[in-house]
């Protein structure tokens, strides 16, 4: 055993010592006027005589050109390295330096972007009415594509008609400099380039720290008898340690390696349990609720009580009625559907209860109730709120619904956006709820099939009566989210529609055609009873008022999609234009009108729709 161990000292010991041998080879190119490629760059199928270190992986292509490979498949042509500098000069081989950098992620990469790190925001402007010097056009992309500096001012810039691309943080070329400087700082092989001399490994390895060594330095050793025994001696003696070291480094591995296993799992499992709904038992239910003490609300599918998991997590539990829970279907619907959902702007459910013919639904407790509460009556109490506020509330609103629509595998259209599913959370934040009506679909069917017509009065879109409206599609909650909208600027319920016409007569005027009659002849003004607001609260109201116009077309196919309902929201208004009277344009609006002030019939009362073939 004992001689085993000797020769396999010595063996280490040999290669130990041939390893200080240093192997630099002469440089190596792709011929032509190409850059001389040195330690520690190599070029991919060629025998450089040393080994490269990771990330400085070069190819030859065609013309004499040398490509430099960085992570995420990005492939940039070499023009000149500094050796003595560290410094590395490419460029896009489609001369488009902006597409390469999206994909491009240093921090997987040795090599460094040289200088500061501004950050650049691509948009995409085709109806751009104007251009400041602040934009940086990039034509590779398409001749309405421009870069904007994060610290440039946008006063003067128009970005109603933009749409952003995607961020890069580095410095943005110029139209004539289409190239980039990158450096690297390890192995650190300048004072050997500096001094004319090679550079080499002394250990080899995936480690970028690895030590380097140059070559008139290993010569200097060579010539040294003495350093050599003391070599040899250190790497006898080194070895031995290394040995030892390696067998205790390997038994630690292996312990902290199965802690680590167990944490991972343990750790999967909580995240696992956290993002799916925790089934409660009624008797869950009852102690997290303090047998019902505090009721919250009371509504036609159940009772809301408040209850809570611990003495600081508080929830909002929706006991089901029996009539709501006869088939199940609703219950089953809303507990399938917001599993799939997590969203700043959509109530989270955090369990539900299934025990026999009880059934709850358990969600994050909202302290500031609903939206309702602050729409009543003509009160106009939405007010209270401030109108930024209502702004923040409705951009909310509209960033959640985007998000059903777009931000999951299948689409999830809501069929029942109203006030009174609006949550508020303690900053007034607002949170779709109450999905137990919605229904999924895939994201590019253009209509979907239904039974029946679903939601609340005053806010279905008109489709969902009749299909001689169109087909029913996500549309239909682009619908109810503009009636919202109205109902916040005018500060009523728009099923209760009490205003009468101008000339006194005492005609009813259906609501979304009041709002509108505020707007003056020229259509740029509007005349909300602000008497003690400011002049940014009259431009807020103004805007909510168009984007609600806007949303309750009566083509489905005239109202806007929410991902261009939330960039409207976001901009500043100035250049929103009203859209046609969503009233007057429509040949059966009379019909609809009548519809939508009917109170007391009930949804499910209305008139079957065939299923779509």
């Amino acid at each position: 055993m004992k001689s085993w161990l000797w020769c396999f000292i010595l063996l280490l010991a040999n290669h130990g010592a041939q390893s200080l041998n240093l192997s630099c080879r002469t440089t190596t190119s792709c011929g032509g006027n190409s850059s001389d490629i040195r330690f520690p760059f190599t070029i991919r199928g060629r025998s450089s005589g040393y080994q490269g270190f990771p990330g400085f992986d070069l190819s030859c292509a065609g013309r004499n050109q040398t490509l430099l490979h960085l992570p995420n498949s990005v492939n940039l042509t070499l023009l000149s390295i500094d050796y003595e500098s560290q410094l590395v000069h490419v460029k896009s081989p489609d001369e488009c330096i902006a597409r390469q950098l999206r994909d491009l992620d240093f921090a997987s990469s040795p090599l460094k972007l040289e200088g500061s790190l501004p950050t650049h925001t691509l948009f995409e402007c085709p109806k751009l009415s104007h251009i400041t010097s602040s934009l940086s056009w990039v034509t590779c992309l398409g001749s309405t594509v421009f870069a904007l500096n994060s610290g440039s001012p946008l006063n003067d810039v128009n970005l109603v008609s933009c749409t952003k691309m995607y961020d890069l943080q580095i410095p943005f070329p110029s139209k004539e400099d289409q190239s980039l400087r990158l450096s690297w700082a390890n192995p650190r092989c300048s004072r050997c380039y500096k001094s004319k001399e090679e550079c080499c490994a002394l250990k080899q390895g995936p480690s970028l720290n690895a030590e380097v060594e140059c070559s008139g330095d290993a010569t200097r050793k060579r010539a040294s008898p003495l350093k050599k025994g003391l070599i040899a001696g250190a790497v006898l003696g080194s070895v031995f340690i290394v040995v030892l070291l390696f067998v205790l480094y390997r038994a630690y591995r292996y312990d902290r390696r199965e802690k680590e296993y167990r944490h991972k799992i343990e750790k999967f499992l909580d995240d696992y349990n956290a993002l799916k709904p925790t089934r409660f038992s009624y008797a869950d239910i009852k102690r997290i609720t303090s047998k019902f003490g505090v009721e919250l609300g009371r509504g036609a599918y159940g009772t809301v009580f408040k209850g809570k998991l611990s003495s600081e997590i508080q929830v909002a539990v929706k006991v089901l009625t029996s009539s709501s829970i006869d088939n199940g279907e609703d219950f089953v619907n809303e507990v399938g559907t917001m599993a799939r959902i997590h969203h700043v702007n959509v109530v989270r459910l955090i369990g539900f209860c299934a025990d026999g013919f009880r059934r709850a639904l358990v969600y994050e407790y909202l302290p500031n109730d609903s939206l309702q509460k602050y729409i009543s009556d003509g009160k106009n109490q939405t007010s209270s709120l401030g109108w930024k506020t209502l702004q923040d509330i409705s951009l909310g609103i509209a960033k959640g619904i985007e998000y059903l629509h777009q931000g999951c595998e299948q689409r999830i259209l809501h069929f029942d956006i109203k006030p009174h599913n609006v949550l508020l959370d303690q900053n007034f934040n607002p949170k779709i709820s109450d999905f137990g009506l919605a229904k999924l679909c895939a994201k590019d069917q253009s209509a979907i099939s239904m039974s029946t017509a679903r939601g609340t009065i005053g806010y279905i879109a008109p489709e969902v009566f009749s299909r001689n409206f169109g087909n029913v599609s996500y549309k239909a909650d682009v619908y109810s989210f503009g009636m919202l909208l109205l109902e916040m600027v005018g500060g009523r319920k728009n099923i209760d529609v009490a205003t009468t016409a101008a000339d006194g007569g005492g005609e009813q005027i259906y609501f979304p055609e009041w709002i509108y009659s505020l707007f003056g002849e020229s259509r740029e003004d509007v005349r909300f009873d602000l008497e003690e607001a400011e002049e940014e609260d009259g431009k807020i109201a103004r805007k909510l008022a168009i984007v609600g116009l806007w949303c309750i077309q009566w083509n489905p196919v005239d109202r806007p999609p929410m991902k261009l309902v939330v960039q409207m929201l976001e901009g500043q208004g100035d250049d929103l234009k009203p859209p046609p009277n969503p009233v007057s344009s429509n040949p059966g609006g009379g019909v609809f009108r009548m519809a939508s002030m009917v109170k007391s019939k009930p949804v499910q009362e209305l008139e079957i729709i065939p299923e779509i073939e």
